[in-house]
């Protein structure tokens, strides 16, 4: 301790008493390693006390009295003169106070540890696992009326989805052939370029993917594109994703999600690019379904130099349309193109 080093030469003179019934007596104090140490004349020690456990009775006063701690009896006075001893024994007694555990603070430093881990979980774990914990419980009933509140609100965006007793036969066969289920595509409008998927197992298409290509089969590869984008990004997790803890909280205790929210992110879903998709794994899609690749892998990029494997994947296989020919022109004039 370099404080104790500073004062390690320094003695004073002052008065002693053992006990309140023990005798006062003129003695010699040192500072000694770590304790204050009180001698007689002939230098025989009388008392060793630890620097860490001294108890100055009268703060500021002369002459300066002390006692160790714990034992008010004992005491030793420093008079008026003797103030450089006074001195140093304040300061070591700072020094070691310092440096003394404080219970207060290390409950407070504990307290703000876990109060941080708590935040910490809050903020990091807990949206992850609510949402998780949501996805997992939703029933099918449920997906499909979140599903179509989507549309409904989506639809202020687009107009509501195309419909004509002429063509809806080609679209829901379509439907059947891609997706085992006559109802699941929709036509928008307007306000979509490719295709999007809601819960419920919705898959929404663009009027233009209808109207603007000769071939069925660039439809059919954005459908299997979209199909595989579904599989691999839950759509329901999405929305909670975006909507926020308290209201995933709120639709797991009321059933319900605000419709301003809703709308929020029906506009979201329209405006925000369909993530991109493995094309290895699209391919093997496509095979399945033994429809050919090559008319969507030239829709996608018209070098082909992106949708190379597609195309030579297409070239080696022997594939049927997605549709047929009556079909696609009876669906072509869904929206009334």
């Amino acid at each position: 301790m370099t404080a104790l080093q500073k004062y390690a030469r320094l003695e004073a003179v002052g008065v002693w008493r053992e006990s309140d019934q023990g005798q006062r007596r003129d003695v010699i104090v040192s500072i000694g390693d770590a304790t204050l140490v009180i001698t007689d004349s002939q230098e025989k020690a009388l008392a060793h006390w630890s620097l860490a456990a001294i108890t100055r009775v009268n703060p500021g006063l002369v002459p300066a009295l002390y006692h160790p701690e714990g034992d008010k009896t004992e005491s030793l006075e420093l008079p008026e003169d003797e103030v450089a001893m006074v001195e140093a024994i304040e300061t070591l007694r700072r020094v070691i106070d310092r440096r003394r555990p404080k219970p207060g603070r290390l409950r407070l430093g504990m307290f703000l540890t876990v109060l941080t881990l708590i935040a910490a979980l809050v903020v990091f774990w807990l949206p992850k696992a609510v949402i998780q914990y949501a996805v997992q419980v939703m029933p099918e009933v449920k997906r499909v009326e979140i599903g179509q509140s989507l549309l409904n609100h989506m639809s202020g965006f687009t107009g509501p989805p195309c419909a004509s007793n002429f063509a809806q036969p080609a679209l829901r066969q379509l439907s059947q052939r891609l997706l085992a289920r006559s109802d699941a595509l929709l036509v928008l409008p307007s306000g979509l370029d490719t295709t999007r998927h809601l819960p419920g197992s919705l898959m929404l298409i663009g009027r233009t993917l209808v109207e603007d290509y000769e071939d069925p089969d660039v439809l059919a590869g954005y459908i299997l594109a979209e199909q595989l984008r579904s599989e691999q990004q839950d759509s329901l997790q999405t929305l909670l994703s975006f909507v926020g803890t308290l209201n995933v909280f709120r639709l797991l205790t009321t059933g319900k999600l605000p419709e301003a929210t809703l709308t929020n992110y029906a506009q979201s879903l329209l405006l925000t690019d369909p993530h991109r998709i493995d094309y290895t794994d699209l391919k093997t899609r496509f095979a399945a379904k033994g429809i050919s690749p090559i008319p969507y892998a030239y829709a996608v990029d018209l070098t082909g130099e992106q949708t190379a494997d597609l195309i030579d994947h297409g070239q080696t296989e022997q594939f049927k349309p997605s549709l047929q020919d009556a079909y696609w022109v009876r669906l072509q004039s869904l929206c009334g193109g």
